[in-house]
């Protein structure tokens, strides 16, 4: 599938044993009858909370602050105070998000469509978002991307960064718009410039292909090297690439190779079998047979086949098989990657 248009697949939707305790018990000293004395343990005084109220008008993040400590009820009273007499259109947004998702209150869509549309209307950038992506996934509405892409136009219009991605990708999809490639990369870049990984990787590919931008393998790397700082995995991947073949940079197969291998530590099949032909031929690594056959089982295990690598795996002895199979078992078992 053309990468580009496989980006339109992907529409985002903008989102984790403790041991037991030892007891010491202290040894007793012989009893000597009944104690009559009482221990007392001095507490600090601890000041009085201010009621709701109090804390509702005099603190515009004080629902917020509930909010993020979990506290869902509070985080519920204090943002109906602040809506219903602050008039604080971002605790409307977050009565929104509360009822729309039955946190601190039974979930209720239709209330929580009515917080959004009230806190949007006042010009609430976030709500404006909200309400787009209520309307793409048809989430207490009639599903309509129509009705998702006026929303995320004009939250995109003020700058909100996720807006533009999904506006975006709906232009590359082509079913609300006419496919326009120009478009997209513009709503990329503005996506790009605030740190969406996704929209990185995104507009790469553009100056990779030359997709509404003029080709520019440079610029495509300075935008993959962005997105890799950011742990995103397939940009990780496509910047090994690069750097092994010189691509847009000066040949490196050496930072080729560990890019690639941090690609495939974080479980990418595509990058378990770039990393194990690396080992196998010794490029950019150190040449090792049995640690490449061990990726290379790791990646078949997601369904990346390599007929030539199944060729070196069959070549090798029985031991070396063997050694191969325990790397990916001791993985397999302690459900991380192996440090070999």
């Amino acid at each position: 599938m053309n990468r580009i248009l496989a980006l339109a697949l992907a529409l985002c939707i903008c989102a984790p044993a403790q041991g037991a305790e030892e007891t010491f018990v202290p040894k007793q000293a012989p009893a000597k009858g009944p104690s009559t004395r009482v221990k007392t343990i001095a507490v600090a005084p601890q000041p009085p909370r201010a009621p709701l109220e109090t804390a509702a008008a005099n603190d515009p993040n004080a629902p917020f602050s509930a909010y993020q400590r979990g506290n869902y009820i509070e985080a519920m009273q204090l943002a109906e105070l602040r809506a219903n007499k602050n008039k604080d259109i971002s605790a409307m947004t977050l009565l929104g998000e509360l009822y729309g998702e039955g946190l601190g209150v039974a979930a209720d869509r239709k209330k929580s469509l009515d917080w959004y549309q009230r806190a949007a209307s006042a010009g609430d950038v976030q709500a404006t978002f909200a309400l787009g992506m209520v309307h793409l996934q048809g989430v207490g509405v009639t599903r309509s991307k129509d009705e998702a892409a006026k929303y995320f136009r004009r939250a995109a219009d003020k700058g909100h960064a996720h807006a533009a991605y999904n506006l975006a990708l709906l232009y590359i999809e082509g079913q609300v718009f006419a496919q326009n490639f120009a478009e997209a990369a513009k709503l990329m870049r503005l996506a790009a410039d605030k740190d969406i990984p996704d929209a990185q990787h995104a507009l790469a590919i553009f100056y990779q292909e030359g997709k509404g931008v003029a080709k520019d393998p440079a610029e495509s790397v300075k935008w993959l090297r962005r997105a890799a700082r950011l742990d995103h995995v397939p940009s990780t991947v496509e910047l090994a690439i690069a750097l092994f073949n010189g691509n847009g940079v000066e040949k490196d197969e050496a930072s080729g190779a560990q890019a690639m291998r941090r690609a495939a530590l974080r479980g990418n099949p595509v990058a378990q079998n770039r990393y194990a032909r690396m080992l196998n031929a010794g490029r950019g690594v150190e040449k090792n047979t049995v640690e490449a056959m061990a990726w290379h089982l790791m990646a078949r295990l997601r369904d990346v086949s390599d007929p030539m690598l199944d060729g070196v795996f069959g070549s090798l002895n029985d031991e070396e098989k063997k050694r191969a199979e325990g790397i990916l078992r001791a993985w397999l078992q302690s459900k991380a990657p192996p440090n070999t």
